[in-house]
């Protein structure tokens, strides 16, 4: 305000002094609210919220991990994975002793009496085999009529690549995520054949299409599986914003793509309005719309309750942290000989962890009303006060694995499904269709239950080329 319109306000009486301070301070309050929410969203690293490692500002941070007593490296006693020698030899090559190196005398008729061994594992020379198939033509001396022997099903073209080399380029394309051009470029490379785009898209496609009768399977196993872990994030494709839905569990992945991200896109993926397990996920609200049982991440709440210490230096949230901690460290100790823990033992973390949340409520009262005039909606809660009303509420949720030790602590498992999306999306920025980003997810979805499997990822892509996908579906899930 300038200087007249404060010696009005003066003039005016204590009326009109009591209510411009008394706005002022309702501004300033408001400013403060501003300014805190901003300094919390500049403090947020991928240390304390979910944010990714490479938006990081290059200082130093403090892990959620704890210091462990281990030293870096192989400890003692572990078995370590260096080359052994091998009985069964392709070939040996023998290097002759022909003069002694003391006098100078011949020894090339004198017999050796012993050798030492040393071998060199090496790739021979990689030739492409060009595999030329004959259907005999044969007529018939009793009617004269001409018969012609059928080409196998696979052999359909005059000249052709065959699976392996249809599997190499899917396993660099959509596994190593190589673009068409260094794929192609790496072909001649290695193997001497120049490859346009255009086929090794036409051999993501052919793949797409043998695997479609898998994915069903592994839909449908997903869907009748007690524990599942269920995720969701942005991607662009044709520019657009879509959104990659995940479902996976420890042997099992399954990726979906929808232009929505709420109810819509899960009731036309059709896991979850068919789900009667436990549900992990990261409180987003959709999930919840469901009535399946329900786990939250906490992962996500030790992010949260780091942020809040570091910001708000709220003693109940390392409090809170600690016991969470706690609780996951009983349970893995005590996994091994039981599948729960005992009565006495969760009633003493339960009344605890209420402790811990009456604590930080005391620390957190309600928002004081200010007069002056009211403004619309719902009062804005501070980032501690929304955590602590959700760990209130959801607390069986919060501690789903202290009750059920199928149950992890965390939603990792699809975080870590989820992951290399994302690096897909790093390099490329945006996929170019729909179509395209279809067959990444069903081709990838097929590489993520291969390798939970421990089987080799190419062998897995060239049984789908060969008509047989389903030898990565475990018997149980």
């Amino acid at each position: 305000m300038k200087r007249k319109e404060i010696m009005a306000v003066y003039k005016a009486g204590p009326e009109a002094v009591i209510k411009l301070i008394s706005s002022m301070l309702d501004q300033i309050a408001e400013l403060k609210e501003r300014i805190k929410v901003l300094e919390d969203r500049l403090s947020k690293n991928s240390t304390n919220s979910s944010k990714p490692p490479s938006t990081d500002w290059p200082t130093k941070k403090r892990s959620l991990r704890k210091k462990s007593s281990r030293s870096p490296g192989g400890q003692k006693g572990h078995s370590g994975h260096n080359l052994k020698m091998v009985e069964v030899l392709v070939y040996t090559r023998v290097h002759k002793v022909s003069t002694c190196s003391k006098c100078g005398s011949c020894l090339k008729d004198t017999l050796p009496t012993g050798n030492r061994k040393r071998q060199v594992f090496d790739l021979p020379p990689i030739k492409v085999e060009v595999i030329e198939h004959r259907a005999e033509e044969k007529i018939c001396p009793h009617c004269g009529h001409k018969n012609k022997a059928s080409f196998p099903v696979d052999v359909s073209q005059p000249t052709q690549y065959g699976t392996c080399i249809k599997a190499i380029l899917t396993y660099l394309n959509q596994y190593q995520l190589l673009p068409y051009e260094r794929t192609s470029e790496l072909f001649y490379d290695l193997f001497g054949i120049g490859l346009s785009a255009a086929t090794i898209a036409g051999a993501n496609r052919v793949c797409f299409e043998a695997l479609k009768p898998y994915e069903d399977k592994i839909k449908d196993k997903i869907t009748t599986s007690p524990v599942v872990h269920f995720d969701e994030t942005g991607l662009y494709v044709d520019g657009s914003r879509w959104w990659l839905h995940v479902a996976s569990t420890d042997n099992l992945t399954y990726y979906a793509v929808h232009p929505r991200r709420g109810k819509a896109a899960t009731e036309d993926i059709d896991i979850l309005p068919n789900f009667y397990g436990t549900a992990v996920h990261d409180f987003w609200n959709t999930y919840f719309k469901y009535k399946f049982s329900h786990a939250l991440c906490n992962v996500h709440h030790l992010w949260e309750l780091k942020a809040i210490d570091e910001c708000y230096s709220q003693k109940w949230a390392i409090d809170m942290a600690d016991l969470l901690l706690e609780i996951k460290k009983t349970v893995d100790k005590k996994r091994p000989v039981t599948n729960k823990l005992e009565q006495d033992k969760i009633g003493s973390f339960k009344e605890r962890y209420d402790k811990i949340i009456k604590g930080g409520l005391a620390e957190n009262p309600p928002a004081k009303v200010r007069g002056g005039p009211k403004k619309r909606g719902r009062k804005r809660k501070s980032k501690a006060k929304n955590l602590l009303c959700r760990l209130k509420e959801h607390w069986r949720e919060t501690l789903a694995f202290m009750y059920d030790f199928e149950i992890p602590l965390d939603n990792s498992q699809a975080e870590r499904d989820i992951r290399m999306v994302k690096v897909q999306q790093k390099i490329s920025d945006t996929f170019r269709s729909v179509n395209g980003v279809k067959t990444f997810c069903r081709i990838r979805g097929h590489i993520s239950t291969a390798r939970k499997n421990s089987l080799s990822v190419i062998d897995a892509i060239q049984a789908a080329f060969e008509g047989n996908p389903f030898i990565v579906v475990p018997t149980e899930s």
